[in-house]
């Protein structure tokens, strides 16, 4: 049996990363030699970053946006993560111009947790708002701000067990929680489960990770389960692609992690295995097709 390689159908860009780099790429192609300055890396990944910068992408910091020179003259653009309410007031008094690029998965979450904060308030403040998601994430951060900070953030089991127990997440009053939206599935199940049982003045579940995301698990698990050997790739500060890369582990121990075509070892791959390809939502099909290249060309 020959070597073979096969790069997952669905991996790739997600449509909010999709529609964010083709607002920035028009806006670079309409206007060559001008910067369109990106408030945090467009996408987790370096070599699409690469891509853009060579176009006039610069990446920078809230920090960065009131340094500006000349900022009436030039434009922010804000990723798909989106951004708290604060953002944007910084950017209008700055003077600069704004290209939102908000996922509409995310402006229906940011507008879920301020409706339900609000929905909390006549009860004398005594409901709650848990964020299941990664701590200083730029999109759990962008709901935190829907609701002036006012949320437990919880990433993972243990965390949600300290909460319990130190009463940081009080069970006697009202609790909604919420989802970022590139987490597990199967995570956010299990700890609503568990919320649940302790909740005693009700808990009320919000089903807000991507759907593109959530079908991504199950399509991942039986493309691992496929192959003989799994190359996931993706950037290495992708929250999403540890969360995919880990899945696909669990269920081919033969799973590595790369970020470019230059990190594989041929030492990982036998002359007749089925070699599977995939990614995150931030990987770029280009360069999945280019590990793609760099395996088929292995000598054995």
């Amino acid at each position: 049996m020959a070597l073979s390689v096969e790069i997952e159908k669905h991996s790739g860009f997600c449509g909010g990363v999709i529609r964010a780099i083709g607002r920035a790429e028009k806006f670079l192609d309409s206007a060559p030699g001008r910067k369109l300055y990106s408030l945090g890396a467009i996408v987790h990944n370096e070599a699409e970053l690469s891509r853009l910068g060579a176009k006039g992408l610069v990446t920078i910091g809230h920090d960065d946006i009131g340094n500006i020179p000349s900022p009436a003259e030039e434009t922010l653009l804000i990723r798909a993560h989106g951004e708290p309410p604060e953002t944007y007031e910084l950017a209008r008094r700055a003077g600069i111009n704004v290209i939102d690029c908000t996922c509409p998965v995310v402006l229906r979450l940011q507008q879920s947790i301020r409706e339900a904060y609000q929905r909390m308030k006549p009860e004398g403040a005594s409901g709650q708002i848990i964020i299941f998601g990664k701590v200083g994430h730029a999109e759990v951060l962008g709901l935190l701000g829907q609701v002036g900070g006012d949320a437990v953030v919880i990433e993972n089991m243990s965390m949600l067990q300290e909460a319990l127990g130190d009463g940081t997440i009080r069970t006697d009053r009202p609790l909604e929680i919420f989802s970022q939206t590139t987490k597990s599935p199967t995570e956010y199940s299990e700890i609503c489960n568990v919320l649940s049982e302790r909740a005693e003045a009700g808990l009320a579940v919000h089903q807000t990770i991507c759907s593109q995301v959530a079908s991504r698990h199950a399509e991942l698990a039986e493309f691992s389960l496929s192959h003989d050997v799994i190359l996931f790739v993706s950037g290495a500060s992708s929250s999403n692609g540890k969360v995919l890369c880990d899945l696909c582990r669990s269920k081919n121990p033969r799973t590595y992690h790369i970020s470019s075509p230059s990190d594989i070892d041929p030492s990982w791959i036998h002359s007749d295995d089925r070699v599977g390809i995939c990614g995150a939502t931030s990987t770029p099909r280009w360069l999945l097709e280019q590990v793609a290249s760099k395996v088929s060309s292995l000598s054995f």
